[in-house]
């Protein structure tokens, strides 16, 4: 005799392998299904409240509805400390008395002086002779070169001005400068140029070849 069961319904004994019962006719669910859906269910329950725990990006606002900018301003200080260091290491441009300096090298601008000439050494009319004083130091360990005529260009007033040679004439007991600077040593030497009597600033570039770009020294006559 086969095994029976009670029908879910109506308590009928029936077959225990029948899906439906032969006499109401409804079917013989399990509980399994039913165990299946409540898991489920308190899974997705589970997930929907752990996402609610998850931290959130919240935008830092303030009552005024504007951004915080803490961030941003630390950045933008950060940003400005560092194009301050940069514009002084790539400082180019010097005045009078100022010192250029690049590594083991120092180019100083000292000073313009001013002279009408001898009598065998006299300036265009209505000119003078500019002597223009440098001293250029050497703390490498290679011997430089020091060419007045290749490496220096000048402008009196933004027009472009040659050296004069009449002008060296008139530089007394000072050396020109011109010549080889070894290491650990300096060189002081003057170059001449012809201005007008009225000129306002004097602008003298220099790329010399150990320095690798131009730097620029400016005299003003007030």
């Amino acid at each position: 005799m086969s095994a029976t069961k009670k029908c879910k319904h109506c308590k009928t004994e029936i077959d225990k392998k029948a899906k439906v019962c032969p006499h109401c006719l409804r079917k013989q669910g399990g509980v399994l299904k039913f165990i299946i859906i409540a898991f489920v269910f308190i899974g997705v329950i589970g997930a929907l409240a752990s996402r609610e725990d998850e931290p959130k990006l919240v935008s830092n606002t303030n009552n005024s509805g504007e951004q915080s900018t803490t961030d941003t301003d630390n950045s933008t200080t950060d940003k400005s400390t560092t194009d301050t260091e940069t514009k002084e290491e790539e400082k180019t441009t010097f005045n009078l008395g100022e010192t250029a300096q690049l590594k083991d090298f120092l180019v100083t601008f000292n000073g313009v002086t001013i002279t009408e000439g001898g009598d065998f050494n006299k300036p265009s009319e209505g000119n003078v002779y500019a002597l223009c004083e440098f001293t250029i130091e050497n703390n490498s360990d290679s011997d430089i070169v020091v060419s007045s005529m290749i490496s220096f260009e000048a402008y009196v007033d933004d027009f472009s001005i040659s050296q004069s040679i009449s002008g060296l004439l008139d530089k007394g007991d000072k050396n020109q400068l011109d010549g080889s600077v070894a290491a650990g040593k300096k060189m002081n030497g003057v170059i001449a140029y012809e201005v007008p009597k009225d000129w306002k600033e004097l602008e003298i570039s220099y790329t010399p070849d150990f320095w690798g770009k131009e730097i620029t020294f400016i005299a003003t006559n007030n």
